[in-house]
């Protein structure tokens, strides 16, 4: 029974949708897909075009909104849009180390999770679009993630689009997960930096603070280890606009005197544990670096190996000597699945998504060199999440994409300036910017 009902000033409506888990084999198992419907309370009877929203991650369900927030407010002018939970996420059929075991084993597990990339996610959106939109083309919003899908939708059905908006999301066409890394641990130092020269103070105190997890490497109330690898991925925090002051801000009360002496306070580790978990999202690790597999060769924990290129990030050395110790972010190594809670019961699943081979080439290069569909897309300098340099190749590859380079915000411009950056976006591929 689908249900209806309001917020301030739009109406909401629950959709819910069968498709196949595997689109090449319509007959067999089918997931289910859930989305919200949103439209201005004002406009409930108009005849609007679509926007279809896929958020970031992978993982992640789309962003619940509470009425007329963000970008939203400015989607609602034009539009009737759609928050898709792309599959395994949100409302969707789930996902998690609680649901796989009805797989089956490890292996099932890992066949069954090779069907939750941009390309099935493409392929959900051209099922439902017809009973959407009654056959008409869509326009298509994807932020990080949900650019890479929305890059392999106009490389895949252009013909379902009517425009194509993308937010700090453009991919690298044809580089491996290794290529990723290699760009992305430099990016991870500059940040590192500019947030020391921001904040001098944290140098002495993110080094006590590894120096104490070298020695007592303490368990969280959640069962989360939090070990030196794990406190320098709060690195992660530095990709969002107000990220490095999250940091500092949770760095200076990492300590309390006892009586037994000074120990990590619970504010910090309650704190560093909402940070770190991935029990909201598991799937934004374990399929983290397959969303780059293409072809024959294997991911290979990519972010893990090429780490040991770039020797600053080791913390040891770093506290050997006196050197600041580097923060991490947007790397899924594999102690994350001994660390995380969970994610151990996941980790055989991730090692065989990791040597898996025979991934399907997700974007067509001669068909976005001819593309169509008006395209837009927001590249933000120096992302922590997507290369910029990666995503101004990719920005030319694609036949008429116009692009908006900007250094006004992080990789969550969307979030922080939805209006702003959705309104620049429509007018870019409107031509009227």
């Amino acid at each position: 029974m689908t249900a209806t009902y309001r917020q301030p000033g739009v109406v909401l409506t629950d959709r819910r949708f069968s498709v196949p888990l595997d689109h090449d084999d319509p007959a067999g198992e089918r997931i289910e897909l859930y989305a919200r419907e949103v439209v201005s309370a004002s406009r409930g009877g108009t005849d609007l075009p679509w926007l279809v929203h896929l958020t970031g991650g992978p993982g992640f369900g789309a962003t619940r909104f509470h009425g007329r927030e963000s970008w939203l407010d400015r989607a609602l002018r034009d539009f009737r849009v759609l928050l898709l939970d792309q599959r395994g996420t949100g409302g969707s059929t789930p996902a998690n180390r609680q649901t796989l075991p009805l797989r089956g084993g490890p292996r099932e597990q890992a066949d069954y999770l090779a069907h939750f990339r941009a390309d099935a996610i493409v392929r959900d959106c051209e099922a439902i679009r017809p009973g959407v939109t009654g056959g008409g083309p869509w326009t298509v919003l994807g932020q990080s993630f949900g650019g890479f899908c929305a890059t392999h939708y106009l490389s895949a059905a252009p013909e379902g689009l009517s425009a194509a908006l993308i937010t700090g999301g453009l991919p690298t066409l044809d580089g491996h997960a290794d290529d990723v890394y290699r760009a992305a641990y430099p990016r991870m130092a500059r940040k590192s930096a500019a947030h020391y020269a921001r904040y001098p103070q944290d140098v002495e105190r993110a080094r006590r603070i590894a120096a104490h997890l070298a020695e007592h490497e303490p368990v969280l109330n959640g069962g989360h280890r939090l070990t030196v690898p794990a406190f320098q991925s709060l690195g992660i925090l530095l990709g969002a606009g107000d990220g490095s002051h999250r940091l500092h801000y949770l760095l200076e009360d990492a300590f309390v005197r006892t009586a037994s002496g000074n120990v990590l306070s619970d504010a910090f580790q309650e704190n560093v544990q909402a940070v770190l978990s991935y029990a909201g999202n598991p799937l934004y690790a374990v399929l983290h670096e397959a969303i780059y597999g293409q072809g024959e060769r294997p991911t290979a924990w990519a972010a893990e190996r090429v780490r040991a290129e770039f020797p600053a990030f080791d913390a040891g050395k770093a506290l050997a000597g006196d050197e600041p110790l580097l923060f991490t972010g947007e790397a899924v190594q594999r102690w994350m699945f001994d660390c995380d809670p969970a994610l151990r019961p996941l980790r055989e699943t991730a090692e065989l998504l990791a040597e898996r081979t025979g991934w399907p080439r997700l974007y067509d290069v001669d068909r976005l060199a001819a593309n169509e569909v008006p395209a837009a897309a927001s590249i933000y300098h120096d992302d922590l999440f997507v290369d910029t340099g990666h995503s101004l190749r990719t920005a030319r590859a694609i036949r008429g994409l116009r692009t908006w380079v900007t250094d006004e915000f992080e990789h969550d411009g969307l979030r922080v300036s939805g209006p702003k950056v959705l309104d620049r976006l429509l007018a870019l591929t409107r031509g009227e910017a």
